[in-house]
């Protein structure tokens, strides 16, 4: 990295992250480093890996991993390389006993050791029990796999402290939820870009119309910090209002809006009635990201009114984040563009941005080391 990159701002009013930190492909590279291999990163539903020898492959950031349920029922994570020649060993999901490499037919276990290499008994000092598959850390998370690349990062619980009791709380039945519905939407910006667009709603009044008066009360909207998870919190717009039916008395939070961002990337969402979504954000480049929008049902069945919020979140309120998201990162590239103070209500509220404040100071601390 050039050495005139500093990854601590001067005095003076709380600003924006300077535009570099958005368009510097060398700032990039030092967050994949600092941020996306020290950090919980979402890898696939618990129900994915069900049964012994299922597993799905996945990449963060160019670093291919897969998750397997061994014969002996474990749940692992693996680096996704053959420990021979390199070559990656598994593609997309499925089931098997042991793991072939498709270059020189390495097998391994499903607990990732060594099983045999052709020709190796001829070859003295060849040790096949000294040979495994590299491991990371996993962690299951209200029936979410989740990995860390690194070895000595601390437990889920204490980088999100209480996000699992509320979870649990807001959505009761959350461990017979499966996958239902997959969202995936290409944004042409920095990954940042979008994930502090998703954890202010100070733009939502002016841009987001529908979520702003049909799904929530506005004026309730609140975002805070609580660990390394930004913590939204907000009522029901009048619920006889709303596009479906919803039972208050099913459970203490059925009328209630919340998200739990879990730094750096992916976000659990409870809408009114109990009804759970994800947002995951997964860098490309500098200035590309993808992010996907999950909907999960009661053993992943159908079910109409998660249709209908589906179709209306794509139509609305994804759409118009898209616009303004694509907007913002042409706007870092300009030559005038200088990073204005954020507003810090002291009151917190929805017209605040202190959740920016304790985003850009996770990315600072990080990229510091």
């Amino acid at each position: 990295m050039s050495q005139n990159h500093s990854f601590a701002d001067a005095g003076g009013p709380e600003t924006a992250l300077a535009a570099r930190y958005y368009t510097d492909p060398a700032v990039f590279e030092r967050e994949k480093a600092r941020i996306f291999f020290q950090t919980w990163q979402y890898a696939g539903h618990l129900s994915r890996v069900a049964e012994p020898g299922d597993y799905f492959t996945l990449d963060i950031c160019g670093q291919g991993l897969f998750v397997i349920r061994g014969l002996d029922g474990t749940l692992r994570a693996f680096h996704n390389v053959c420990q021979h020649r390199a070559h990656p060993l598994l593609e997309g999901e499925g089931r098997t006993e042991v793991i072939i490499c498709p270059y020189h037919a390495w097998t391994y276990h499903a607990d990732g050791r060594l099983r045999r290499a052709p020709n190796s008994e001829n070859v003295p000092g060849f040790d096949t029990g000294s040979i495994c598959l590299a491991t990371v850390r996993l962690e299951v998370f209200c029936g979410f796999v989740f990995v860390n690349l690194d070895a000595d990062a601390r437990p889920m619980a204490e980088w999100y402290p209480g996000v699992e009791d509320e979870l649990r709380a807001y959505v009761p039945y959350i461990d017979d939820l499966k996958p239902y519905k997959t969202v995936a939407v290409e944004e042409d910006c920095n990954w940042k870009v979008t994930v502090e667009n998703y954890n202010e709603c100070y733009h939502c009044g002016v841009n987001h119309p529908t979520f702003a008066r049909g799904v929530i009360d506005p004026k309730s909207y609140n975002v805070m910090p609580q660990g390394h998870c930004l913590r939204h919190t907000a009522v029901a717009a009048n619920l006889e209002r709303m596009t479906y039916a919803i039972n208050t008395e099913a459970n203490q939070h059925a009328g209630d809006y919340g998200a739990w961002f879990l730094w750096p990337a992916f976000s659990f969402q409870v809408y009114p009635g109990n009804l759970l979504n994800t947002y995951l954000f997964r860098p490309q480049t500098v200035d590309r990201t993808m992010a996907f929008r999950g909907w999960y049902t009661v053993g992943g069945e159908p079910f109409e009114v998660i249709d209908g919020l589906a179709r209306q979140d794509r139509e609305t309120t994804v759409e118009e984040d898209l616009a303004i998201v694509n907007a913002v990162q042409r706007g870092l590239n300009s030559r005038g563009y200088r990073p204005g103070p954020l507003v810090l209500d002291p009151a917190f509220g929805v017209m605040s941005e202190h959740s920016i404040k304790a985003f850009k100071g996770w990315v600072l601390e990080a990229l510091a080391g």
